[in-house]
């Protein structure tokens, strides 16, 4: 048995916690903040009408049998801890120019003839030559490399990869050069590019291998927790607890103790004494852990672009605007928002907000999370990372945020939908906000953007292992899972 610490109960730290007790380990996590979830959070609003809940984190959950699995794993069924409710439409998109809007779904042909009705008959054509290529490119991917540790160019060289899966994954192309070659519907390109976001990157430069993404989506379908996503970190909780773990939250490591090339325990806040550990898993960043948890800094192995972050409206609306669970609403053009996004410093174009960019509305239709006669819309917009480089923008400085709150409704109100004058209140989370209260450098939303290689879950010390979306395999709650996986079964059981 060893003793094992986990630092950080964002989901990836629960979840491995969990498999780990499970398999007999002594388990303690600290968490720096005073509920765990990390960036699964959550928050709360009182007023007269009564209490709105609002995800502030993943407002969506995927590929739930790798949920399914985990809570068996450790002895539970997840249906006895979540209540799921399949979603359709999946996302509703609205496009600009006041065309038909497109719903997704689950289930591929009614996907097509979706489009087809919407766009036409080649525009389905070619989502369906697409999706095939798709479905070859996650038949490729989600057993060799999602569930397995890859830490190296050299660790994906020596997959077992056939001609197609290779041609398919198509290395060196972009995501955007594949919806170019493949859809010659610009809405359909559109819709295909806002995947790469999904995992933090620029489709633009993000791998043609993000086709994925959609694939896993829009074949296994998108769900919702009743009374909200995180209700999911309730139940890995309660989970870890019953089987035994320590959980510790308000307490801060500090440092990883690694001396002579392996982990020797962790450093808190205020504490004197170290904790001693036989192993450390780190759900923390990875540009946190190697820069400031190790006893010198360290650069990463895997170099990597960092991840969008996100500009959050919180708003309490009275009525029912008739939206679906979630809904984008696309610009006019979407480069001149991605340039804003990510900046280009090498072109000296510095990162900005973008003045017309693209606008998500997750509205819940939940009596759990909002008074009778009301909505609670999360509001999220691509935004770059908090800073003062030239890539990033200084979300602190005074009267941004709310100036910019303000175009965001402006933007809503221009394409159809106005709730300035049904607002109860309004809250506003910039990336600064994510950067302090979950440790996530410049609010980066996923740590690292979307791409096969990552930093590995294997740390730089014997017995040091990393978790979560800034780690291999990648950003969102199944990724998230099976980093989880990933390194519990490379730590194996006490009884091996």
């Amino acid at each position: 048995m060893a003793r094992i610490v986990v630092v950080g109960a964002g989901v990836g730290g629960l979840a491995t916690a969990a498999r780990l007790a499970a398999t007999g380990h002594e388990v303690t996590v600290f968490e720096r903040a005073d509920s765990v979830g990390g960036k699964l959070g959550r928050h709360t609003r009182d007023t007269p009408a009564g209490a709105f809940t609002f995800d502030t984190g993943p407002s969506l959950l995927t590929l739930p049998e790798v949920f399914h699995e985990l809570f068996e794993a450790t002895g539970a069924k997840l249906d006895e801890y979540l209540d799921l409710a399949p979603l359709d439409p999946i996302v509703r998109h609205v496009f600009p120019g006041g065309g038909p809007t497109l719903d997704s779904c689950a289930d591929p042909a009614e996907f097509a003839a979706r489009i087809g009705a919407a766009f036409g008959d080649r525009a389905a054509a070619d989502w369906q030559r697409l999706w095939r290529r798709a479905a070859r490119v996650w038949n490729a991917s989600h057993a060799d490399v999602l569930r397995r540790p890859v830490g190296s160019p050299l660790d994906l060289a020596a997959l077992a990869w056939r001609l197609g899966d290779l041609a398919a994954i198509a290395p060196g192309r972009t995501l955007r050069g594949l919806g170019r070659r493949h859809l010659s519907d610009p809405r359909l390109r559109m819709l295909l590019d806002r995947y790469a976001t999904y995992t933090g990157a620029d489709p633009r430069r993000a791998p043609a291998a993000l086709v994925a993404v959609p694939y896993a989506e829009l074949t296994f379908g998108g769900w919702y927790l009743r009374g909200g996503l995180g209700t999911l970190a309730d139940a890995l909780l309660t989970r870890c607890l019953d089987l035994g773990v320590v959980v510790r939250t308000g307490t801060t490591v500090t440092r990883i103790d690694a001396a002579g090339g392996r982990v020797h325990g962790v450093r808190l806040a205020g504490v004197a004494a170290p904790v001693p550990a036989d192993v450390v898993v780190a759900n923390a960043d990875a540009l946190t852990v190697y820069r400031d948890l190790l006893p010198s800094p360290r650069r990463l192995a895997a170099l990597t672009d960092r991840s969008l972050a996100g500009f959050v409206l919180l708003l309490g609306v009275s009525g029912d605007s008739g939206l679906a669970h979630h809904t984008v609403f696309f610009p006019r053009g979407t480069d001149a928002e991605f340039d804003a996004v990510f900046g280009h410093p090498g072109r000296g174009v510095r990162a900005r907000p973008a003045a017309d960019p693209t606008v998500f509305v997750t509205v819940a239709d939940d009596p759990a999370v909002r008074p009778d006669g009301h909505e609670a819309w999360f509001v999220l917009v691509n935004a770059a990372r908090h800073g003062t480089a030239a890539g990033a923008v200084d979300w602190r400085r005074p009267g941004l945020a709310e100036a910019y709150a303000d175009r965001i409704l402006d933007v809503l109100a221009e394409r159809g939908v106005d709730v300035r004058d049904r607002l109860l209140f309004r809250e506003v989370r910039t990336p600064a906000d994510l950067h302090a209260d979950a440790a996530a450098p410049g609010g980066a939303i996923h740590g690292t953007a979307g791409g096969l290689l990552r930093p590995a879950n294997r740390g730089p010390a014997a017995g040091l292992w990393l978790v979560g979306g800034s780690t291999h395999p990648g950003g969102g709650l199944p990724m998230v899972a099976l980093s989880a996986q990933i390194v519990a079964d490379e730590i194996g059981p006490a009884w091996d």
